[in-house]
């Protein structure tokens, strides 16, 4: 039971004035534009959608410019707007095997089809401050501009999965049945234990440093017995299609821009399955490359169960994981804390000094450790 506090609708209306306020900083300074964070802040506003389970663009760049850039408020926000939007329906099942790629790299093999493609990244950087960015617009030189940029996108190219099931080195990934429903996280609660389709829709929506810090500890020993291999990354466009109720064909309804991770890591055996490679699987919206290797790398240790080996980790706990790993649920819980809980306080002092008289009676009798 939480006290009303007298006066408190003034107080939060004098709050949100000064958020607002804090919001835009000083005004001399020119305020940022909705479209400049989109173009600019591109990495941040890739989160935002995927997180918040919503791509458009322009609806996260006004999400991170409202939360000042937090990124947990921003897929709050977005979260919260996409539960007003209608649903028509369905899209058929996208085919990255025909991805126009920006960019694909795979450290488990030197040459493979259609070459490795570094595109965009900040691998290869020195991580220093670049100090000419504050002074210039960092539009680079016209010499210096790629031919290979965004704008023009590589031809589709094998997936390394296909390539490895060829050659019947990784268990082949189960085809759905078309006539079995795929679950929907944003309507159902999950129901533990989940299968592979809820658990990845979790997994894409849960928050990039948790699903790291698992990752990483799979790495530490605590989770994985094998060293694991990026097969593949990509990050590039797919083509989104839908059929309409009216018609019985497909039709093209836009273009998004996806990174997907393919990780592999050996496995021994069962009395059912040889020796072969597992893949685990990320997929994220715009290009997310950290959030989508450390995806993979979760949902391979949360394949456990199904591959029989024996659960000793967190990051195989699929309970653990999935119940975690939300940020705005984790925020929400945390941030409760904050409100009012006058009540509940003043019972847990009255219980504290209770205990403390009963201590120190027990330590004044004859007897006692003390006497």
């Amino acid at each position: 039971m939480y006290v009303a506090v007298k006066g408190g609708e003034r107080a939060i209306e004098n709050a949100h004035r000064r958020l607002a306020e804090k919001r835009r900083g000083n005004p001399a300074v020119p305020e940022i534009r909705t479209d400049q964070i989109e173009q600019q802040f591109g990495l941040a506003v890739d989160r935002a959608m995927t997180e918040g389970a919503l791509y458009d663009r322009r609806l996260a760049a006004l999400a991170l410019k409202q939360a000042q850039g937090d990124q947990i408020e921003a897929i709050f926000l977005i979260r919260a707007f996409r539960t007003t939007l209608p649903r028509f329906g369905c899209s058929q099942p996208i085919n990255t095997g025909k991805m126009h790629v920006y960019r694909r790299v795979s450290a488990a093999f030197k040459d493979l089809p259609g070459g490795q493609v570094l595109g965009p990244t900040y691998d290869y950087t020195h991580r220093l401050i670049d100090f000419t960015l504050e002074e210039s617009d960092g539009t680079p030189p016209p010499e210096q501009i790629s031919p290979t940029a965004d704008s023009a996108p590589l031809p589709s190219m094998p997936r390394i999965a296909e390539i490895l099931e060829q050659d019947g080195m990784i268990m082949p990934e189960e085809p759905a049945d078309e006539g079995c429903p795929v679950g929907d996280l944003t309507r159902e609660p999950m129901q533990l234990p989940v299968d592979r389709d809820v658990r990845l829709q979790n997994l894409v929506r849960g928050d990039e440093g948790f699903l790291l810090s698992m990752g990483y500890s799979m790495q530490r020993g605590f989770g994985l017995d094998a060293h694991p291999f990026l097969g593949e990354i990509r990050y590039g466009e797919v083509v989104v299609e839908f059929s309409p109720p009216e018609l019985d064909f497909s039709i093209e309804i836009g273009v998004i821009a996806l990174t997907e991770c393919v990780m592999v890591t050996r496995f021994g055996g069962s009395a059912q399955s040889p020796p072969q490679f597992i893949q685990g699987y990320g997929l994220t919206f715009g290009h997310c490359e950290r959030k989508a290797m450390a995806m993979s790398m979760v949902d391979r240790g949360l394949r456990a169960r199904e591959l029989g080996e024996t659960i000793r980790h967190p990051a195989q706990d699929e309970e653990f994981v999935l119940c975690h790993s939300d940020n705005v649920e984790a925020s929400g819980f945390v941030q409760h804390l904050k409100l009012p809980h006058h009540v509940d306080f003043q019972s847990e002092r009255v219980l504290l000094k209770k205990l403390q008289a009963d201590y120190q009676a027990l330590r004044c009798q004859p007897g006692s450790v003390e006497n």
